[in-house]
């Protein structure tokens, strides 16, 4: 069953984010967490692929071990960035032939130093494109896929990025998209008016939204770096007024776990949960939902 016929089934789904490992320590934490949250039943877990495909091979190995030793689908990332079509077309063959059914189609971010974004020359230049491209080439090998694209909420409230990100969204629906996972947000009336709106467009993709346990108040500001989202000011005061890492971790996973039941109440078809790799948050973020 493809992601695409579990957001038709109607029932809440459970879904994580990882990334792949840097190091043998980072392995070995990857692991343990795998084993952790393979226990609370997820529907699909997501595999972050770095910028230029730097890393490739990791972001295979994880989506390996998921398939085999989890039995959890697992959803692949796939970037543009710095990568010809050849490339592309490689990579997206190596993951069919391994029976990757499930894929998450991104532009991506500039390399590390590189301030604009350009296209590799023999590349593509939207993520539409890379849905399309990924509709071929199942297609020559007969292979039914589903594919996922990024929404976000935040950016819609901002009235000069509106209808841009509508159309954005509406071009990669027409290329072959079957649903979306937003991007980081943290009020609840961004994700409803970007539902909302996106229907009023035609866009009728399943949007599930993105949800970051922050359990420590550098891992605020660095998300707000990042992402251009700011930081609930007061996730940020309860954070740095927790006495100690249960605390700040407590007070983290309550915000998110208030915004996560909102967000099922307002009709999201899932909750997907950003888990850096490790369990703690993201476990008592589910426990807290009830969702499992």
């Amino acid at each position: 069953m493809t992601i695409r016929d579990l957001l038709a089934s109607q029932h809440t789904t459970l879904s994580y984010e990882l990334f792949p490992p840097r190091s043998p320590a980072a392995e070995a934490t990857l692991e343990a967490t795998m084993e952790v949250l393979a226990s609370t039943r997820p529907d699909f877990v997501s595999i972050t692929y770095g910028a230029s495909g730097s890393t490739r091979s990791t972001s295979r190995g994880v989506v390996q071990r998921l398939a085999e030793a989890h039995t959890i689908p697992p959803l692949a990332h796939l970037t543009c960035v710095d990568q010809s079509r050849a490339e592309l077309v490689a990579v997206i063959e190596e993951y069919l032939g391994e029976g990757v059914q499930d894929f998450l189609a991104l532009r991506g971010d500039p390399p590390k130093g590189q301030v604009d974004w350009s296209p590799h020359p023999d590349g593509l230049l939207y993520a539409s494109e890379l849905v399309a491209l990924l509709r071929e080439v199942a297609a020559a090998h007969g292979i039914d896929i589903s594919i996922g694209v990024t929404a976000f909420p935040a950016q819609h409230a901002l009235d000069q990025w509106r209808q841009q990100g509508l159309d954005v969204l509406r071009a990669k629906q027409d290329a072959g998209a079957d649903f979306a996972i937003t991007q980081v947000f943290y009020e609840v009336a961004h994700y409803e008016a970007l539902v909302r709106d996106a229907a009023a467009e035609g866009i009728g993709l399943p949007i599930v939204p993105e949800v970051m346990p922050l359990v420590s108040v550098r891992r605020a500001y660095r998300a707000a770096e990042l992402t251009g989202v700011p930081t609930p000011g007061e996730l940020v005061a309860a954070l740095e007024a927790a006495e100690d890492d249960a605390a700040a971790l407590a007070a983290g996973v309550a915000h998110a776990a208030q915004l996560s039941a909102d967000l099922v109440e307002a009709g999201a078809p899932g909750i997907h949960i950003i888990t850096f790799n490790k369990h703690e948050a993201a476990l008592a973020l589910v426990e807290a939902l009830g969702l499992r």
